[in-house]
């Protein structure tokens, strides 16, 4: 069996850049299994080189390259429908991500219908383990540089699950996005789009401790406009995020990522009787059904208020 290192090898150089591009933001951003990873640059990957032996590349692909790939590797599959929808999900989400970075003008997978799937219920945590996560990052050392992440780590994922960001919206923010005294902060994201999101007093103390002593300690004689830095006032990577989120979730065995803190703010919302356009522009989805996928959570609330409520609902 080829491996998608293998496969990634094989392609031309400006294809596997915009393809290690795309794993890499999926990976951070979406913080996707390492499986589903694979799947992802395996399906491209051979998308690619479909391409090549029509002259064309992953950026410059139309419409019927996508119909007719997906046709010609389907013919004799037994699991039309499953393996058609999972190939198109990897192209959606490519081509949607090369749209939003500028790579490209016009997404080949507009138009082309999907299978109907079950859609993947987001994986959150407890508000024990989200607790836990947040007071993980601890010094290594008595210096003041390693105290100074430690704040900052702290900061950055108390402000992902109260404001339930994506690890680009948290990267990107500036200065001048936060509004301590009003308890809000500005957050542009996908498409340049902004919205404002309430912060929390757990968030804002949290701020607060870190714009007194961190940030200062961390930029030392340097300036930024970003909220979040790294030593020297550098801009911090959406990997390194990850690798914070990772090693901070240890300790809840599941394997959390930066988007679980996401996932598990709206969940919480929701149990807690959080209407979903209220999540909705909270998360900044564009479209309604983006947030209905939380509607699982509020179930057995939803079962305790006709219980209480209904005249009906208790048998006598």
């Amino acid at each position: 069996m080829v491996s998608v290192q293998q496969e990634k090898q094989a392609l031309r150089p400006n294809d596997q850049r915009v393809l290690d591009l795309f794993l890499g933001y999926i990976k951070v951003e979406k913080g996707l299994a390492r499986l589903t990873l694979e799947a992802y640059g395996r399906d491209l990957a051979q998308f690619a080189e479909f391409c090549a032996t029509r002259r064309r590349n992953l950026l410059n692909a139309r419409r019927e390259d996508v119909r007719e790939f997906l046709g010609h590797y389907l013919r004799g599959t037994t699991d039309v429908g499953r393996s058609a929808a999972r190939k198109l999900s990897a192209l959606r989400h490519f081509y949607k991500f090369l749209m939003i970075d500028r790579h490209i003008e016009h997404d080949p997978t507009l138009n082309i219908e999907t299978p109907r799937q079950w859609k993947i219920l987001p994986k959150s945590l407890a508000v024990a383990e989200v607790d836990a996560m947040v007071a993980a990052p601890q010094p290594r050392n008595d210096g003041a540089y390693a105290q100074a992440l430690a704040t900052r780590d702290r900061t950055m994922l108390a402000v992902l699950y109260a404001g339930g960001l994506r690890v680009s919206e948290l990267t990107g923010a500036r200065m001048e996005d936060l509004k301590l005294d009003l308890g809000y902060m500005l957050v542009r994201g996908k498409g340049d789009k902004e919205r404002i999101v309430p912060l929390g007093a757990e968030a804002i103390h949290a701020l607060r401790s870190y714009l007194a002593e961190a940030r200062p300690a961390l930029c030392k004689n340097k300036t930024s406009p970003l909220l979040f830095v790294a030593r020297g006032a550098k801009r911090i990577s959406r990997e390194r995020v990850w690798q914070i989120a990772h090693a901070a979730g240890i300790g809840t065995g599941r394997g959390a990522s930066p988007h679980m803190l996401r996932h598990s703010c709206a969940t919480h919302m929701v149990e807690r009787g959080a209407d979903l356009r209220t999540v909705q522009t909270i998360l900044g989805h564009a479209d309604i059904s983006t947030t209905q996928v939380y509607t699982h959570v509020a179930l057995d609330r939803l079962k305790n208020v006709y219980a209480q409520h209904h005249p009906r609902a208790k048998k006598k």
